[in-house]
């Protein structure tokens, strides 16, 4: 992984884990400690479901540039089904706190996805590739045509 996709990652994973510790030591508080496990599961789910989603999305980006978006908008859907599913099944666990589980699980979500939207737009990322040969085979460096 290029240190930029390294960088955005930590820079989305980072806070989504420290919104996690805040949200399970509040689960601990009101809900005990079912509830803190909870938060802790769900924030882990989060930033594995996540951080998954753009390691692939990066990937696509590199090998298919022209499916970037629709993959982009595909992985962006089969994650929050992903997270949907994994609330329903384990809506009913004895394990941890369910609602602890699923309010963490949302606002976990929107952490990494705030941190993401921020890490992007911080970054400093080319739209052209200056190293790129032109069509016709030859590489460019001065700017004027042939």
């Amino acid at each position: 992984m290029p240190s930029s996709d390294a960088r955005i990652l930590a820079q989305a994973a980072v806070p989504t884990a420290v919104v996690g510790a805040l949200a399970a030591v509040v689960s601990g508080v009101v809900a005990g400690g079912k509830g803190a496990i909870g938060a802790v599961v769900a924030t882990v789910v989060v930033i594995l479901f996540m951080g998954l989603g753009l390691y692939v999305l990066q990937r696509t980006a590199k090998s298919f540039p022209q499916l970037f978006q629709m993959m982009g908008l595909m992985l962006y859907a089969a994650q929050l089904l992903l997270l949907v599913i994994f609330v329903a099944l384990f809506k009913n666990t004895t394990l941890f706190n369910p609602r602890a589980f699923a309010i963490t699980l949302v606002v976990a979500t929107l952490a990494w996805i705030a941190a993401q939207t921020r890490a992007h737009m911080k970054a400093k990322t080319l739209y052209v590739d200056p190293d790129a040969s032109s069509p016709g085979g030859k590489s460019e460096k001065t700017g004027r045509s042939s």
